[in-house]
């Protein structure tokens, strides 16, 4: 069933992308294995990533490890299975930890440059001011932000964007339609709240007479 919009009930027009979205949600993610992993198309990655930055931030926030103290028991408990790994890799018939299967390959360490060089190009378009409601947008958003950071520590503010982030746009995407909805309704009532408030207190206010410009 389509849905419809606008400020008049006899002559209903389809609402189409109220949020300026004119690209599938995929495709704005970046359309690789990190949008895979927002919108949950590999759920079993999506999880395991959810349970290992809550597992994180339990033993940070809840149980109030140290950095320092959590990092050298995870070297040590890497350290020991690697011992236990190689000298028991012939009792077990299988082969001993390759060190090069850590390393990360060269095509992951350029796509990471280069979606920090792109995220900082985005940064300094935005401060040139070239679109000001963006420029404005990302103001009012690091503004909320400094304040949620007097009231929330700083892990506990990067667990629930992280969150967000990886709830929110699969959330969107299964309700797209109802989403879509409510956000074009929303902007059509503030639009009409807009023109009573222009029409009644706006207008009314008294203006110093225009100079009209003589050409010759």
């Amino acid at each position: 069933m389509p849905i419809y919009s606008s400020d008049s009930d006899d002559h209903p027009v389809p609402l189409r992308n109220p949020l300026g979205r004119q690209r599938p949600l995929h495709d704005i993610l970046g359309g690789r294995k990190v949008a895979d992993v927002l919108l949950w198309k590999n759920e079993k990655l999506s999880l395991a990533i959810l349970i290992g930055v809550t597992a994180i931030w339990f033993l940070f926030e809840v149980v109030e490890y140290h950095f320092v103290t959590l990092l050298c028991h995870l070297i040590l408990a890497l350290m020991a299975f690697i011992f236990i790994w190689s000298n028991l890799a012939d009792l077990i018939h299988r082969d001993p930890p390759n060190v090069y299967s850590f390393q990360l390959s060269e095509a992951t360490s350029r796509y990471f440059f280069r979606e920090i060089d792109k995220l900082l190009s985005r940064v300094y378009d935005i401060s040139c001011g070239k679109d000001w409601r963006l420029l404005f947008g990302a103001i009012a958003f690091l503004w909320m932000l400094s304040v949620l950071g007097n009231y929330l520590s700083s892990l506990n503010l990067l667990y629930f964007a992280f969150v967000c982030m990886e709830t929110l746009p699969a959330l969107y995407e299964r309700y797209e339609n109802e989403v879509d909805y409510l956000a074009g309704k929303s902007s059509r009532d503030v639009k009409k709240l807009y023109k009573k408030l222009d029409s009644k207190i706006l207008d009314k206010i008294p203006r110093g007479p225009t100079r009209q410009t003589r050409f010759a």
